[in-house]
């Protein structure tokens, strides 16, 4: 599995064998790089499943380079797992956007590529990254099946009416519609909480809740998304680290007109210069922003204030397509870790039954059901897996192209 970022690329290994299994087993190879600037101090962090672990800062000129040297781990050195790259059946890859044309993961063939190097200009900062990635994994791995599981595709059924934007109809003819985001961790993380629950996925009507550096909610009924944050672009919707999520049309044709903004100055700031960052003038990093909150920083405490203002709101808004809420769920990094977030975001949903238990919630426990006994809505906390979601697509799709 590749998952390529604009300033990262993971990777695991999975043995699948013939039954697929329903919780995630541990990867047999994982691996982590990351790097600043042009492939500047890059740093590669692998595991595998032995124990055997290796860390090394690397400088290497170009992303193929450093997934090469990166997959190379998997035959060698001490975190060494296979004989040779051609036991290696099938590789899954993350792709962010599908636009309309990917409904589905699907087999990678010169016009996918074609298709999601088209795209990339709805989504310069990772199609590009996830074609590359897909082109140095054809050269490693010749004649291995390739499978592109698009971030996109779990939300593109929704609605029309939560799809489409209330400008000129000719709009969404030209493809500019809701597309959403962070599908693959919440088609995992919505079947992961109904098993937790012990409840058929098709009952829930489940809100959850994907906040890390990026941060977006979505409504899920009958295991479908119904509605999301995210829309367009991963710009849309909630206060993220650096990226500002909604803000008034208005404001960004004032700065235009009046400020003489161009358009690449707006997209730095609005995708750079804003959110957790922009607003706290201390880091995009909620760790740090709640460090120096507590230590008496206004701007820090602002910064917390309107993201979880933002929060709330928007989770209204998902209950509210729902008609309902069984479930709510959180994921990812902040989602994961923080127990603030956690509680501050839940505080004002008491109204509907909603009550966290504070110990469970302070211990940050993944995989577990941290609401009270008495609760009317399950509060659930679910590790982020994109790449088990990932491998289970590979399997699916070679089993399926395996019959044919």
């Amino acid at each position: 599995m590749l998952n390529a970022g604009s300033s990262s690329q993971k990777s695991c290994l999975y043995d699948l064998g013939e039954a697929l299994a329903e919780a995630p087993p541990a990867p047999c190879w994982e691996a982590h790089l990351e790097w600043k600037g042009a492939f500047q101090n890059a740093r590669l962090k692998v595991k595998s499943a032995q124990g055997e672990t290796a860390q090394e800062p690397l400088d290497i000129g170009s992303r193929s380079a450093a997934i090469r040297h990166m997959l190379n781990t998997l035959c060698q050195g001490p975190t060494r797992v296979l004989k040779d790259f051609s036991e290696v059946d099938v590789i899954g890859h993350r792709v962010v956007h599908g636009g309309r044309q990917y409904c589905e993961s699907t087999l990678v063939t010169a016009e996918v590529k074609q298709a999601i190097g088209r795209m990339a200009m709805l989504a310069p900062s990772h199609n590009p990254a996830n074609l590359e990635g897909i082109e140095t994994a054809e050269r490693l791995f010749p004649g291995r099946p390739g499978v592109a599981v698009f971030d996109t595709a779990f939300h593109s059924r929704m609605p029309q009416a939560a799809a489409i934007y209330p400008g000129p109809y000719a709009w969404f003819e030209q493809g500019i519609r809701r597309y959403g985001f962070h599908g693959i961790n919440y088609q995992y993380c919505s079947r992961r909480a109904a098993r937790i629950l012990c409840r058929d996925l098709k009952s829930l009507r489940m809100v959850a809740c994907h906040l890390g550096h990026g941060c977006s909610l979505a409504a899920i009924a009958n295991g479908r998304s119904v509605d999301t944050t995210m829309g367009f672009t991963p710009l849309e919707g909630l206060m993220m680290a650096r990226r500002s999520g909604s803000v008034d049309p208005g404001i960004l044709i004032h700065l235009l007109r009046e400020e003489g903004y161009t358009a690449e100055r707006l997209d730095e700031v609005l995708n750079r210069e804003s959110g957790m960052l922009g607003i706290s003038g201390v880091s995009d990093d909620m760790r740090e922003v709640i460090a120096a909150m507590d230590a008496g920083n206004p701007r820090a405490r602002l910064a917390f204030d309107v993201y979880i203002h933002i929060l709330r709101r928007h989770m209204g808004a998902m209950v509210a397509s729902l008609g309902g809420l069984d479930a709510l769920v959180f994921t990812a990094g902040i989602g994961e870790n923080s127990p603030l977030v956690r509680e501050a975001a839940c505080r004002d949903f008491e109204f509907l039954g909603l009550r966290i238990d504070p110990q469970k919630n302070a211990q940050s426990p993944l995989d577990q059901d941290i609401s009270t006994g008495d609760s009317a809505v399950r509060v659930v906390v679910v590790a982020a897996r994109e790449d088990w979601e990932i491998a289970r697509e590979c399997w699916r799709l070679a089993r399926a192209s395996a019959r044919s």
